[in-house]
């Protein structure tokens, strides 16, 4: 691969909930997240008569570029993957590689496409957008959820960045993945619908404490609100998961932060990727240190700053890759 490859940088994604489950008000999921740096996805691509691909996660790339050239109307590609988001560990693997395998194919045969037209080729989103948007523009995202019988993807309510000094701690530990595919869509329809004054309860929660902190940069009502958050949507999730999070590590890992006095703490999605929010840099790395001797070297633990802009795109050499 030359001059002409296209690279394709995208973050992961923290799920931090979702909205409503009950569907009754007439939308259905909606939900909150935030785009993090590492671990993330590079992809190079350059044309091709037919579609190839090399390094991790090569099956799924081809898998996807097929999808996506078919509905772009693009020709072929040959694909490297530099570097992946583990997959199946809560952390939107699948949509950050559909939409970065789309992004390239479009930037390869010069198609202009936003992201819920790169997500509608890749086929996803059809339940979360929170991934759509992260790649989008980063930060912290609220999305609306779905009407029933609605296509494409739900409509952004917000964005915001995430105060410059807040940190996250992701640890990842070994062991069963999450829930994906046919396997997470049976969880849904299996799922009980949550008591209608829980959903209540988190829209007040969203609304009128969230959001309100962030825009304050007030950690400490932020983490109070979204560890609320999580056990009451955990508990919605408890008939398909085993309990309020992920039974074995990741309940170990979410309980254990928050007895080291993490303002915000949680599981992404269905799991096992467990997380905590807190401030400053030296608190991150001192409790990523802690996370690593909990899961004693059994997994996998990120930190950082949040992600302000989502995916980028260039062409030609990799010096613009991020440290």
């Amino acid at each position: 691969m030359g001059d002409d490859a296209v690279f394709v940088e995208a973050p992961a994604r923290l799920h931090f909930g979702v909205l409503d489950l009950h569907g009754g008000l007439g939308r259905r999921f909606g939900g909150l997240g935030a785009a993090i740096p590492a671990p993330s996805l590079l992809i190079e691509a350059t044309r091709s008569h037919g579609i190839h691909a090399e390094g991790p996660e090569a099956d799924r790339v081809v898998e996807q570029a097929a999808l996506a050239r078919e509905r772009l109307g693009t020709g072929g590609a040959c694909f490297r993957v530099h570097r992946a988001i583990p997959p199946h560990t809560g952390l939107g693997s699948g949509t950050q590689l559909g939409l970065s395998v789309a992004r390239a194919l479009a930037e390869l045969y010069d198609i202009r496409a936003d992201a819920r037209s790169l997500a509608a080729a890749a086929g996803r989103g059809k339940r979360s957008a929170i991934g759509t948007y992260a790649f989008e523009g980063g930060g912290f995202i609220v999305e609306g959820g779905r009407r029933p019988g609605q296509d494409g993807t739900a409509p952004l309510l917000a964005r915001y960045p995430m105060p410059a000094a807040w940190r996250y701690i992701v640890a990842i530990p070994d062991g069963p993945p999450g829930l994906s595919g046919d396997a997470e869509a049976d969880a849904f329809r299996q799922l009980p619908p949550p008591d209608v004054r829980e959903v209540e309860r988190v829209a007040h929660l969203v609304l009128m404490r969230l959001l309100p902190s962030l825009v304050e940069s007030d950690l400490e009502s932020f983490g109070a609100a979204l560890s609320e958050i999580q056990r009451i949507t955990g508990g919605w999730f408890a008939p398909g998961q085993g309990g309020v999070f992920a039974p074995g590590p990741t309940g170990m890992l979410v309980e254990a932060f928050g007895r080291a006095g993490a303002p915000g703490i949680g599981q992404s999605s269905w799991g096992p990727t467990a997380y905590a929010i807190v401030d400053g840099e030296e608190g991150a790395r001192e409790l990523a240190a802690q996370a690593d001797g909990w899961m004693g070297g059994a997994g996998r633990v990120f930190h950082g700053a949040f992600d302000p802009a989502g995916a980028r795109v260039w062409r030609g050499g990799t010096n613009a890759l991020r440290d």
